[in-house]
């Protein structure tokens, strides 16, 4: 198991605080449509914009009964496998709209889930839930183990040489891959002929970021000779 497993890939939403603000299909109702009674959850009140988590996206109807595919922004398959309650994001409305999940399974080798909501029973329910996003309120997240981390926490670290103490640039995101890379924009002055910083991608392995600190806001790492020049 790596040493620092990328636990989360939920991207947090805040009112007017988001550069790049979700954006579902417009087709996506609040809540299923055709008729059919909404969601059997008991009442409670809608929770205020105050912070979410996006946990996938619906990216197309699954069969004939109105299961969905969702595209994972989680590692934590519970998101899509335990019933309970989820939000869906419409792109007009200005609140996420409570639903019932109940069940989810995942489908190997697509990295996709399909998943079947309460209240929506066939395939033209479905197709127009194709783009909402699927979210959870920011205080659900997930207890981690010891050297893991949710990618939230990461963004905005500064990453400095461990041996040198030199900045070398600021984490701006985490991507996905057989080892999670952080991607790193160089902490480097523009020039005429380059206007904007630089980006290096640096493997999130303990070998090569031996020491995340949170609460310092940084990480140092140990990177073997060429790495940030051929990633330059």
């Amino acid at each position: 198991m790596k040493n620092k497993e990328k636990k989360e890939q939920e991207k947090q939403r805040h009112r007017g605080e988001n550069k790049q603000p979700l954006s579902p299909s417009p087709h996506c109702p609040p809540t299923p449509q055709g008729g059919d009674p909404e969601p059997p959850i008991s009442p409670s009140p809608t929770p205020q914009l105050d912070g979410w988590l996006e946990i996938g996206t619906i990216v197309a109807p699954q069969g004939l009964h109105g299961e969905v595919r969702v595209y994972p922004d989680s590692d934590f398959p519970e998101r899509f496998e335990v019933p309970g309650r989820r939000w869906l994001l419409g792109s007009e409305e200005a609140e996420p709209q409570v639903v019932e999940l109940l069940s989810g399974r995942y489908v190997e080798g697509k990295n996709l889930y399909v998943i079947k909501l309460a209240g929506v029973d066939n395939r033209n329910q479905a197709e127009e839930l194709r783009g909402c996003k699927l979210l959870v309120p920011e205080s659900d997240r997930p207890q981690l183990g010891e050297d893991e981390y949710h990618v939230l926490d990461l963004i905005g670290l500064q990453v400095f040489m461990q041996e040198s103490g030199e900045l070398v640039g600021t984490v701006v995101d985490v991507i996905s891959a057989g080892n999670d890379l952080l991607e790193v924009k160089l902490n480097q002055q523009p020039t005429t002929n380059n206007k904007q910083q630089k980006t290096v991608l640096i493997p999130f392995v303990k070998a090569i970021a031996p020491v995340v600190d949170l609460e310092a806001g940084k990480i140092e790492i140990t990177p073997p000779p060429g790495l940030l020049e051929i990633n330059n």
